[in-house]
């Protein structure tokens, strides 16, 4: 027996189809369509073939990928390499090697390797689509003027002041009101732009054309759209350029799709794309768009955000436009005929410019890999695509493996008489050149210093190292060695080399807690390893310190060993006058002057900007005081000061309620109460008052949660949650 919620699933994905895909797939069509043409036209194939790949991109590729919203279709990023397959090998064996291209991508889906074309560089695809931009763009320029496009990017530009020369008036007003249209619509409001701008320019521009009393050269349909299909044909010889040809219209496709199924996702992030099975989808699309006639397929970034941003819900919308992209196609076939060709190049003379995006350009130049994207995109537009994106991926790993094997190398004399050599990065055989030189010039007899901050060491460099060491040793002088990387000079024999990890560094700074079988003297050892590992570089900035008694904040904390204030304020020596008691108690205007003092000299002698209380989690002192056991001497007249503590958290402090609604146990509660009380006292004390009035000096309060290593602001009144960027999120109770 049925239920009612059986019958209403229907219901409910009928009605999702009505209200979102129906109008989103109308929305994604009326783009699609002029974009379509265009790419047929600027590939030198039959207009129609633009059609036929744009139906199947959507029925297709939409049916079977991956993604629920994702549209596919011809795309420009594909002209280049079809129209030189055209040129070279006929239209009939361009359908064949978008067959093959098809069947390739089936294979990628299938052996799982999708995210694999994601390794390319995206300064190399950011390049190769600005190398297709310029080519479209230099190419259309000429049936803007009223000629045809040509075949060689080179040629292009040595025949354009010709073609400007003997331009045609009505071409060029036709195409120059599209790029106007295009321009100006991004500046309309909304409810306009709601119509897309490529089919209002372009309907414009063909009503225009109809107007003008001179010639303009428009779309030309061998028959319908039914005549235009045509099985492909097997080329004659030449296998090798033919595979080649395959395998470049299946990677661009692939990486175009997949880049545009990375964006979609970021927009719809509760659909994730299948990977796998988009590029399956793909292959599927091209392999009956080849055998039809049509262009190769790629997902379209333009369209698939339309799509999104249409409110598209599932992959129905994407169907659905290609099904009245086919309608259009059979019954409209003499309205696509009167559509000029200039209004066409002005289109995809201002998608060729879009392509070449200046935050591409900006990126690469702050990354260092601007001559990689320039060699990319002059590859693809005096070379070809391949070439272009063969010669941008060598380069850029060219430039990869030179920053990885990088290594910086200076020797040079310090204050003292010493002489210092730094050896930082990626140390292996490539830097014995450099290492030797530098060595050699450290004269004999004289201290040295060996600073290593390496993250790589291999056994030629080790050895190089060593042998320089031990005969500068026998001719009577010293060298010692601080190591501050994670490849260390006593382990570069053990075995093969390997690269240090920043978690080692990491264990270096902050120390695990010592074990019993440790050294009988901790202490002893740790100095050792100070003065091994960074004595060397806290001398000359304690130097810089020695007659300079300053520090920014006063800072009051727990005396409990696992507060490490240096680290969770990320400072250094010179920065915080530390106080520490137990149980970060302020007793200023009676019973101990300790904190008092301190205090007083902080503002007054050293004039700290800030005055800061940080209080912590399992909290021995907050527990014994909730508890109200006798703590020993001593200890219960200390803790008699943090009375008022208790007493205001059991009165109901606003800080008790938002740590409790943050999760924290009560003990942690009274912890946190604990310092917004003693934010007041020390609020209250006339040094205090007197450099907030006269500095501005800051009173804040903070608590160290050390299960999730988390600093929280405290105030007098609540507390919040620091964000990454230092912004804070009040914690509010209900």
């Amino acid at each position: 027996m049925s239920t009612d919620t059986d019958s209403a699933a229907p219901t409910t994905r009928l009605n999702a189809l009505l209200r979102h895909d129906l109008p989103a797939s109308v929305v994604v069509f009326l783009v699609a369509l002029p974009l379509s043409l265009g790419v047929a036209v600027a590939s030198g194939a039959p207009v129609a073939a633009g059609l036929i790949a744009a139906a199947v991109g959507g029925v297709v590729a939409g049916a079977v990928g991956g993604s629920a919203v994702q549209v596919s279709g011809p795309t420009a990023s594909l002209t280049v390499v079809v129209a030189e397959s055209i040129h070279h090998f006929g239209w009939a064996v361009t359908c064949f090697i978008t067959v093959g291209a098809g069947v390739l991508q089936i294979l990628f889906g299938l052996s799982r390797i999708a995210r694999a074309t994601l390794a390319i560089a995206p300064v190399v695809v950011h390049g190769m689509l600005a190398g297709i931009g310029v080519i479209i763009a230099l190419q259309q320029v000429h049936v803007l003027l009223g000629g045809d496009s040509l075949s060689s990017s080179y040629e292009s530009l040595i025949r354009l002041p010709h073609q400007v020369m003997s331009v045609h008036s009505g071409d060029l007003c036709v195409g120059l009101v599209v790029i106007a249209i295009l321009i100006g619509w991004k500046f309309l409001p909304r409810s306009v732009r709601a119509v897309p701008g490529p089919l209002v320019a372009v309907v414009a521009a063909t009503v225009l054309s109809l107007l003008l009393p001179t010639h303009v050269e428009r779309l030309v349909l061998d028959g319908s759209l039914v005549d235009a299909i045509g099985l492909p044909a097997l080329p004659h010889g030449d296998w090798f350029a033919v595979g080649v040809t395959v395998v470049t219209v299946a990677l661009i496709a692939s990486v175009e799709t997949l880049l545009s199924a990375v964006a979609v996702d970021k927009l719809r992030p509760a659909t994730p794309t299948n990977f796998d099975r988009e590029l399956v989808g793909q292959g599927a699309a091209n392999v009956t768009s080849g055998l039809l006639g049509g262009l190769p397929i790629a997902a379209v970034i333009v369209r698939s955000i339309t799509n999104a941003n249409a409110g598209a819900r599932s992959r129905a919308a994407t169907v659905t436009h290609g099904v009245w992209i086919l309608l259009f196609a059979i019954a409209l076939a003499g309205v696509v005929q009167q559509v000029p060709k200039a209004a066409l190049a002005g289109l995809l003379i201002l998608i060729g410019v879009q392509l070449v995006k200046l935050a591409h350009i900006r990126l690469a130049r702050r990354t260092g890999d601007l001559y990689v994207y320039l060699a990319t995109v002059l590859g693809v537009v005096f070379w070809n695509l391949l070439m272009g994106m063969v010669i941008g991926l060598v380069l850029s790993f060219a430039v990869l493996l030179w920053r990885v094997v990088r290594v910086n190398i200076a020797a040079a004399p310090a204050a003292d008489g010493h002489w210092v050599v730094t050896i930082d990065g990626t140390c292996t055989f490539l830097a014995l050149p450099t290492l030797t030189a530098e060595l050699a010039a450290v004269p004999h007899r004289v201290p040295v210093t060996v600073q290593m901050t390496v993250d790589f060491l291999d056994h030629a460099s080790w050895e190089l190292i060593t042998e320089w060491a031990r005969r500068r040793e026998d001719d009577g002088g010293t060298v010692d060695f601080v190591e501050m990387g994670t490849a260390r000079m006593a382990a570069a024999t053990d075995g093969p080399p390997e690269r240090g990890h920043a978690r080692q560094v990491l264990e270096r700074v902050i120390k695990p807690r010592r074990r019993s079988g440790d050294p009988a003297n901790p202490i002893a050892a740790g100095i050792a390893e100070y003065h091994r590992g960074h004595r060397h570089l806290m001398r000359g900035h304690l130097r810089g310190l020695h007659d300079r008694r300053e520090a920014d904040s006063f800072f009051l904390t727990c005396a409990d060993a696992r507060i490490v204030p240096n680290v969770i304020t990320d400072s250094g020596p010179g920065d915080l006058y530390t106080v520490r008691n137990v149980g970060n108690l302020a007793p200023v205007g009676g019973g101990d002057v300790s904190v008092e003092a301190a205090l007083i000299y902080a503002l007054e002698q050293l004039e700290v900007r800030a005055v800061v209380v940080c209080g912590h989690s399992g909290c021995g002192a907050m527990d014994a005081l909730h508890r109200e056991v006798a703590a020993g001497p001593g200890l219960d007249d200390w803790l008699a000061h943090a009375r008022p503590s208790l007493d205001r958290m059991r009165l109901g402090h606003p800080v008790a309620a938002a740590a409790a609604l943050a999760g924290f146990g009560v003990v942690d509660q009274l912890a946190m109460v604990n310092v917004a009380v003693q934010l007041e006292a020390l609020s209250a004390h006339p040094a205090v008052r007197r450099g907030v009035r006269e500095r501005g000096v800051e009173v804040s309060g903070l608590f160290f949660d050390l299960a999730t290593a988390r600093v929280i602001e405290v105030t007098v009144d609540g507390i919040a949650e620091f964000e990454d960027d230092g912004e804070r999120v009040a914690v509010e109770p209900v």
